[in-house]
């Protein structure tokens, strides 16, 4: 899958260059430069988050060794750069994503900074995750858990805590917390369960438990652990129906009178 999945970018990139040649230089660098996606990946955090004390070839050299050691690093790349070519309207080439989503790419530098909590080298960690919090503006604690295939539309102000679960292939829009109750107890996150579809600007806090293929409409404010395959909303959140589809995250219905 990965080198169909690579072919297909690559041949994107020489399609963007061109129909806009002044691209050139950046998708050369990018993309046509280097031999495989996870190549390609790795240079695009690493130059994304390098700074004059933190240089390029260090960020580089860590997040290559933590694809090296975990293969299912780049099964969740593949998944989630398919997720937002197949559920953003307004992604029109696998190329897209790498180039110019900040979503996918601070995912990626989030699955890195993971490994390396996992691994018990917290400071590098926490240097990966500020970075993308400074770059990005998304701050993704590396001790939580996200499965494959998540999609962020648009990107912005995305808070996930540390005990936080997000299952598989869930997406969310901007401005969404999944945000911790209390300062004590080792469970003080949302899990998000697979195929969530969480609207902009919602807020899910404390322990509780978002069931699978459930929907949070906009701007509401979950307490409560919502039951699988319905939709909440509200301040503080509340049943107000069925999800409407079977994938919500899938289809990206935020409607809710078509429950």
């Amino acid at each position: 899958m990965a080198d169909k999945l690579w072919t297909k970018v690559r041949s994107d990139a020489e399609l963007a260059i061109k129909s806009e040649p002044l691209l050139s230089i950046l998708i050369q660098s990018a993309i046509l430069n280097h031999s495989s996606l996870q190549e390609s990946l790795i240079s695009q955090i690493a130059e994304k988050l390098c700074s004059t004390k933190v240089p390029y070839k260090i960020i580089y050299e860590v997040a290559n060794e933590a694809f090296c050691v975990d293969p299912r690093i780049l099964k969740s790349v593949q998944a989630d750069l398919l997720a937002v070519f197949d559920r953003d309207p307004s992604c029109n080439s696998v190329v897209q994503p790498i180039l110019y989503f900040k979503g996918f790419v601070a995912i990626q530098a989030y699955r890195v900074s993971h490994w390396l909590w996992n691994n018990n080298r917290y400071d590098f960690a926490y240097l990966i995750q500020s970075r993308s919090s400074e770059v990005f503006g998304i701050d993704i604690h590396p001790a939580a858990k996200i499965g494959n295939g998540l999609m962020i539309d648009h990107a912005h102000s995305i808070v996930i805590g540390e005990t936080a679960t997000v299952g598989n292939d869930v997406s969310m829009l901007h401005s969404v917390t999944l945000g911790g109750t209390g300062s004590r107890g080792l469970q003080r996150h949302p899990t998000i369960e697979d195929g969530v579809l969480l609207g902009a600007g919602a807020k899910v806090l404390g322990n509780i438990t978002v069931g699978h293929c459930s929907k949070v409409a906009s701007g509401s404010v979950v307490l409560k652990s919502v039951p699988p395959k319905k939709t909440v909303a509200g301040v503080p959140a509340k049943i107000v129906g069925e999800a409407g589809c079977t994938q919500p995250s899938i289809t990206m219905d935020q409607l809710i009178g078509n429950n």
